[in-house]
């Protein structure tokens, strides 16, 4: 094993050189801090055209970005919404602010998605819209979730928070369904500390997507030149970022690709690596569904059981690598079992709980990955 002289984090931001450039073109063009400015729609134009996207509109985070798609879903109070319960609490929360009623089914061992049969048998009359969540940056079914979606009239809204830079056949992770939300925070493949974006596919839902991103009023069009005042139209808040926030971002997004490209090539490290343990039963690696190309946001690993789980964590820990275990079950979180409904068996999501671990994940240098796996490999040998 590799001598330990080494502090591994489970994750280090990113921060682009360009990122005081931006914020000083700012500052001395004098340009105003609110959102919707100048740097603001550079960020939605570069997201727009390299993604594809219809329209992108910038949003203080992804949380707020998921609570503006249940707004223009049209999501109300008592309805309810199909989601997966292995997820963050933004995705439950944005429905419950809405007066419906979040319903947790179950995930797959693969990719740990939603699971598509579980929709199936969560609908009910009372059923508005389906949330999938593309877990650690890989797609999930959309394909199958559509066509349950057109068969049954729901609305599709993507948590794609983790999944800037992901791809299903193609086409970019947040633009299957009629609304996607992504995630720029601190944590993420391109952090900026609190940030998030919406994506609008549904043409017949841009006009309000301005209106509701605007306080609720026709700010936008005023702006444009298209009235010569402006009022109140509709429900909103306050959801831009500040340009200070989009200037970075900008900075940021401009690098997108050469840090997609040292995460997947660390995710692949990570990947090769297991393929032995995991052929011997030891653990189970993630598996991308075909067609599916992941950002390499989370590499993580399924133990044989939660106590080889905790012993792998600690060996970690104890020799300055910090690896994490992840999301407590939504169904089984007190407000969880209070504010929403569970459908069916939560099999593999328990399961998934007990057993999985998230390893170290960001623009590490070469020896720094090679500690990881010595120190990994130390571990194993004994097994």
């Amino acid at each position: 094993m590799a001598e330990n002289r080494y502090q591994i984090p489970f994750n280090r931001p990113f921060f682009s050189d360009s990122a005081l450039k931006n914020i000083k073109h700012l500052i001395e063009n004098k340009g105003s801090l609110e959102g919707g400015g100048y740097f603001t729609k550079k960020c939605q134009a570069l997201l727009e055209e390299k993604f594809n996207v219809s329209k992108v509109l910038l949003t203080n985070s992804c949380t707020v970005a998921l609570e503006m798609a249940a707004l223009l879903a049209g999501i109300e109070k008592g309805d309810e919404v199909v989601m997966p319960s292995y997820t963050f609490v933004s995705t439950a929360n944005s429905v419950l602010m809405r007066g419906a009623v979040p319903v947790f089914v179950d995930i797959n061992i693969n990719d740990l998605n939603i699971d598509c049969e579980s929709i199936k048998n969560a609908i009910t009359g009372k059923t508005k819209a389906i949330v999938p969540v593309h877990y650690a940056g890989n797609p999930c079914c959309m394909d199958e979730i559509n066509n349950i979606a057109e068969e049954n009239g729901l609305s599709v809204i993507e948590d794609a928070a983790q999944c800037i830079n992901s791809f299903y056949k193609g086409k970019a992770l947040g633009t299957f369904g009629d609304i996607g939300a992504v995630s720029f925070d601190w944590a993420k493949n391109i952090p900026v500390g609190e940030c998030g974006a919406i994506y609008i596919n549904d043409e017949s839902l841009h006009e309000r997507g301005d209106i509701i991103i605007e306080k609720g009023t026709n700010r936008k069009a005023f702006r444009d030149g298209r009235i010569d005042r402006y009022g109140w139209m509709d429900i909103g808040s306050s959801y831009y970022p500040n340009e200070l926030t989009a200037a970075f971002l900008y900075a940021q997004l401009e690098k997108a690709d050469q840090i997609m490209e040292r995460r997947r090539y660390i995710w692949n490290k990570y990947h090769v690596f297991f393929k032995e343990y995991e052929e011997k039963g030891i653990l189970r690696r993630p598996h991308i569904i075909e067609g599916g190309i992941g950002n390499a946001h989370i590499y993580f690993v399924l133990m044989d059981s939660r106590e080889e789980r905790d012993a792998f964590l600690r060996y970690l820990l104890e020799n300055s690598i910090t690896a994490l275990t992840h999301f407590v079950p939504l169904h089984s979180s007190p407000y969880g079992k209070k504010a929403a409904r569970t459908s069916g068996s939560m099999t593999v999501t328990d399961d998934v709980f007990q057993r999985s671990l998230r390893l170290p994940m960001y623009a590490m240098g070469e020896s720094e990955i090679d500690y990881i796996l010595d120190v990994m490999e130390s571990y194993f040998i004994k097994k």
